[in-house]
């Protein structure tokens, strides 16, 4: 697999893409005003304790409140679970460990660990999100480039995608040899056939690092920042920059310094794999990677063969429709809505991992009557997953036809990162029709006529609804207006909604709108 990463650096953002195989999978951006959090150590206080979900807020001077579950303040036995947690997924980015199931166990009443204005150490595992504010852990844990130490637990872990057992056997001693007491160290994939004397001093500087952050607790008063994660750009190189990227190209002089001194830390051999970009073309359109991303903001995604796929976001999950569109295949009906979903079980967690899509993910393949069809989509589909650095989980295809799945989610999907809802149809997607408007328009009138003693009426309409009004609906208002003995003065008024609609008393003033509502 040919991977390449590429940096782009703005006077307000900074954008990387990644790229496998000249598809691009990943996209990460960073604002100068809205930095991404996640990693960040702070000392909060707690503003409410909440027994009924086991979980507190905590002020951590955001300007929302973070989420503290009971989960991420248990004692350090029933946290192992969450350092074997960050064993199985030490590559995600950021290292960090999530997950309902640890809310199964039987916890000690929250109330009897933390309460009302204690002063907490935490660090955060989630961005906000919608209207939630940043999921918080009390379990700090400090990623290098190839361990992640978490103080106060007793576990040494060796990534599972770590397979040789001589391998596993040799790191283990080498951490139990460097490590301090009462530090748990996980092994990352990265720490593979790395010397003795790196493994040991990546240890150290983490150690080191949690000891300023303890110092800092003790001295600061909350809320306060005790530290704050890497930047975009080295935290990608801590966690992705290895062997299997070819190239690393960004087109900022300054930054690029940066990057090659931070790389010199840890891998020297790497260093000429860092380019400074010069040409005077953009470098996100000299490899294509805004076409890309273009791309990924639309609803539909188009398949090779002539298929596509719809992305439908809802407030719980996000829903893909499998469609075979403009695909007839060559064979017979079964074939093509194999081949239709082989395909789109490919293109979907590229699409996932571009779109950075999370939480709860139902797949609506096109129906199969074939178990070995079934059989050979799922296979593709987790094939193809295998090289997303964020924990997934997926399920057998459903007798509908659906597979169900979860990714991790720390951040919000980039849809909602680079758009907002629509304010015409308040991101529905819909706005009622004229037809029905003019119907609401006429019950309204018909209501205002039987219980208001004025029968001079002026309406303001937005000019679109006012002209259908007008072509279609005109003879419907004449009767109105006759049977109830009252008199309509109709306007455009441009300034209006489409949906928007002011009814006024014409010689009173008053809102006869409010009035019938009352």
């Amino acid at each position: 697999m040919q991977r390449e990463i590429f940096v782009r650096v703005g006077p307000t953002e900074i954008g990387i893409g990644t790229m496998e195989n000249r598809e691009l999978v990943e996209y990460l951006v960073e604002r100068a005003d809205s930095k991404h959090i996640v990693g960040d150590v702070y000392k909060g206080v707690v503003k409410a304790v909440l027994p009924g979900i086991q979980a507190a807020f905590v002020d951590i001077g955001y300007e929302k409140a973070g989420f503290l579950h009971v989960s991420d303040l248990a004692s350090a036995e029933l946290q192992q679970d969450r350092v074997k947690a960050l064993e199985g997924g030490d590559d995600q980015s950021r290292g960090r460990s999530g997950g309902r199931g640890r809310r199964e166990r039987n916890y000690p009443p929250i109330e009897s660990m933390i309460k009302k204005g204690d002063e907490v150490v935490v660090q955060v595992t989630k961005e906000p999100i919608s209207t939630k504010g940043p999921r918080l852990t009390g379990q700090i844990s400090m990623p290098g480039k190839f361990c992640v130490v978490m103080p106060e637990l007793d576990y040494i872990g060796i990534s599972r995608k770590i397979l040789d057992r001589e391998e596993r056997h040799r790191l283990k001693k080498i951490v139990q040899r460097s490590r301090p007491k009462r530090h748990a160290v996980i092994v990352r994939t990265a720490g593979e056939g790395v010397a003795e004397q790196q493994l040991e001093d990546d240890i150290q500087q983490l150690c080191a690092r949690y000891d300023k952050i303890a110092e800092k607790a003790a001295a600061q008063k909350a809320p306060c920042l005790l530290k704050e994660e890497a930047s975009l750009v080295i935290g990608l190189l801590r966690d992705v920059f290895n062997e299997e990227v070819k190239r690393l190209l960004i087109d900022d002089e300054e930054e690029h310094r940066k990057l090659v001194e931070y790389v010199r830390t840890f891998a020297p051999e790497l260093e000429n794999r860092i380019i400074y970009y010069r040409d005077n073309i953009p470098i996100f359109d000299r490899f294509n990677v805004q076409t890309e991303l273009e791309k990924s903001l639309q609803r539909k995604v188009w398949l090779k063969k002539g298929g596509y796929l719809i992305f439908d976001h809802t407030e719980a999950l996000v829903a893909i429709d499998v469609n075979t569109g403009k695909y007839v295949g060559r064979r017979n009906q079964a074939e093509t809505i194999l081949q239709t979903n082989l395909l789109a079980a490919r293109e979907v967690p590229r699409q996932l991992r571009l779109r950075d899509i999370g939480g709860i993910i139902i797949i609506d393949f096109i129906d199969m009557e074939r178990e070995e069809d079934k059989r050979k989509v799922y296979n593709e589909l987790k094939r193809a997953i295998r090289n997303d650095r964020a924990r997934t989980k997926i399920f057998e295809i459903t007798p509908l036809g659906l597979i169900e799945m979860s990714r991790k989610r720390v951040r919000p999907a980039l849809l909602h990162y680079f758009s907002e809802d629509c304010p015409y149809c308040d991101g529905r997607g819909h706005i009622l029709s004229a037809e029905s408007l003019s119907t609401k328009l006429e019950n309204t009138l018909r209501r205002i006529a039987t219980r208001c003693p004025e029968k001079k009426y002026q309406v303001r309409l937005n000019p679109v609804l006012a002209r259908f009004v007008r072509q279609e609906r005109l003879e419907i208002l004449r009767e109105l207006q006759a049977e109830h003995k009252v008199e309509l003065h109709l306007l455009d008024d441009p300034r209006l909604h489409r949906e928007q609609q002011e009814i006024t008393a014409l010689e009173s003033g008053r809102d006869l709108l409010a009035f019938v509502s009352q």
